[in-house]
């Protein structure tokens, strides 16, 4: 078993999809429901299968934050603006193969959005470093 991060980008990814023109904001009540529904279903779909490890939703708001200097006060950019990649949540799996992590991320892309049609969300599968890199020296 291998441990995959599944990072959601609701807007940003390869190649801009259609879903990115209406914000869940602007969404009708039941299609926010119906995509919370589904995003409860995948988890406990995994749980059952033992593939589950944890999932979160992620605030739209956020601030990139950097070490300042010593004494220094630390340096921040944001909140993040309009244009940037929205990561919405992330979900951690622990999988079989690189295979499978592929297969849940596509499930995970299939939650519906406006007027129930899935959302094709791009979802970034980022393997857990097992050990730190090896540097030759």
């Amino acid at each position: 078993m291998a441990k995959y991060l599944l990072l959601k980008h609701y807007r940003g990814g390869p190649e801009r999809q259609l879903h990115e023109d209406v914000p869940m904001e602007q969404w009708d009540p039941q299609e926010v429901t119906d995509h919370i529904a589904f995003m409860g279903h995948v988890a406990d779909t995994l749980r059952e299968r033992g593939e589950f490890v944890d999932e979160r939703a992620l605030s739209p708001e956020g601030t990139f934050v950097r070490f300042g200097g010593e004494g220094k006060a630390p340096v921040t950019d944001g909140p993040f603006a309009e244009t940037k990649d929205l990561i919405a949540g992330w979900m951690a799996i622990d999988v079989d193969s690189l295979e499978r992590a592929h297969e849940v991320a596509a499930f995970l892309s299939s939650a519906p959005g406006p007027g129930g049609t899935p959302l094709h969300e791009w979802i970034e599968v980022r393997p857990y470093l097992e050990n730190p890199p090896e540097i030759d020296n």
